[in-house]
């Protein structure tokens, strides 16, 4: 990466946003690698499982807007210390509390959805301080904070075998503390922070159709990372029979994919443009789904192509918010909620439908086919406002970088 990328942000608040970021999205869906032991001792449905997997997803992207609206009034680091503040809260209540009934599960994945809305927090303070030309890098590198999903599918169910399933939400205090701290003494707001708008001006943002665009973008590349990064775990020892540990390994192969991959997408964008990339991507994506739907008798294959999924899905994370900021510039704190937001919506889809699918069909294919078909759609609509884009604000004379 060239130096002088080094030299045009601030690295300390790049790095701190990153870690916030990343943890946060450890215990977002910490369900998901959870959800087998959990499952057993409730004796819960194949849909209630796809729901308990599915409502931190939903309630991070209500809460993306929420913080989204805090980062342009209080500034982005004092909405990011509210929302950490709350989920160890919410952590610390469902390690010492009676956490015993269904329904205390969806009121814990509530609580954690405040950790899925740190990427409404964790963008905009390290975006803030990066130029055009950057800013696909930048929010790639704080993006990449998507990897946090790969350490729970990592450790989550050998953690719950060992010690219980109520003792991990203790064991996940420790680095999420950790990270509080790196987060207090290193993130600064960027000095050239937009002043805060009303919030009628924030809803004016849905008047603009580009909004709309960017939000089914992400809904499909965020929402497909989100959603199998929550329920693969269930998926492989459902459809496979392999023991939850080695699916939460096949997870964390799948997750680590999609996430460390979101800064090449960010970086490839800002080289080749990000529509280009997005096209690239949404095509593979969609084939590889279409393909996991049809199913293997092994789980080895099966693996490989979530992997080519989540690497296509990843990359696209990091295209779509390469294209954001040039359009949202002065508005990226409510866009990040709102684009977010969208990405938290298709993610509960996914989880939810599979579970859905599952119970009703027998089998995952219908839900992976559906999601399937929203990437080709989306590779419709990019086709349709390319043109439009590239000749106005995506123009040499309008930005230095590639759209």
């Amino acid at each position: 990466m060239q130096t002088s990328f080094w030299k045009a942000g601030h690295t300390p608040t790049l790095l701190a946003a990153f870690l916030y970021f990343d943890l946060s999205f450890m215990v977002w869906v910490m369900l998901g690698p959870l959800g087998i032991q959990i499952s057993s001792d409730l004796g819960l449905t194949a849909a209630q499982k796809g729901l308990m997997v599915a409502t931190p997803l939903l309630a991070g992207a209500v809460l993306r807007m929420v913080m989204g609206v805090l980062v342009d009034h209080l500034k982005p680091k004092k909405a990011g210390l509210i929302g950490q503040v709350l989920v160890l809260g919410g952590l610390s209540w469902a390690w010492l509390g009676n956490l015993h009934t269904y329904h205390q599960l969806l009121l814990l994945g509530m609580v954690l959805g405040f950790a899925g809305a740190s990427f409404a927090v964790a963008l905009p303070l390290a975006s803030r301080w990066y130029p055009p030309e950057y800013q696909g890098t930048a929010l790639g590198i704080a993006g990449a904070g998507n990897s946090g999903t790969a350490f729970a599918a990592l450790f989550a169910p050998g953690l719950a075998i060992a010690f219980g399933w109520h003792t991990v939400f203790g064991l996940a205090l420790i680095p999420l503390s950790f990270a509080l701290l790196i987060y207090l003494i290193f993130a600064k707001d960027a000095p050239d922070t937009p002043a805060p708008k009303s919030l009628a001006s924030y809803l004016s943002v849905l008047k603009d159709k580009d909004a709309w665009w960017f939000m089914f973008f992400y809904l499909v590349t965020f929402g497909g990372f989100s959603g199998l990064a929550s329920t693969l775990t269930i998926y492989f020892n459902s459809q496979y029979n392999v023991a939850p540990v080695t699916a939460g390994y096949m997870t964390a192969a799948c997750v680590l994919a999609g996430s460390m991959v979101r800064p090449v997408g960010g970086r490839l964008a800002d080289r080749i443009g990000g529509i280009k990339t997005l096209s690239i991507m949404y095509l593979i994506a969609c084939g590889a789904l279409f393909i996991a739907s049809v199913g293997f008798t092994n789980v080895v294959p099966a693996v490989a192509i979530f992997v080519i999924a989540m690497l296509a899905l990843g990359t696209g994370n990091g295209a779509v918010f390469q294209l954001v900021p040039q359009r949202f510039r002065k508005e990226m704190g409510v866009m990040t909620g709102l684009v977010g937001m969208a990405g938290g919506v298709g993610g509960f889809y996914l989880a939810a439908s599979l579970g859905y699918s599952k119970q009703l069909t027998g089998n995952y294919q219908l839900g992976l086919m559906i999601f399937a078909s929203l990437a080709l759609i989306a590779l419709i609509g990019l086709s349709l406002v390319k043109n439009r884009w590239r000749t106005t604000w995506g123009s040499a004379a309008m930005t230095v970088a590639k759209i």
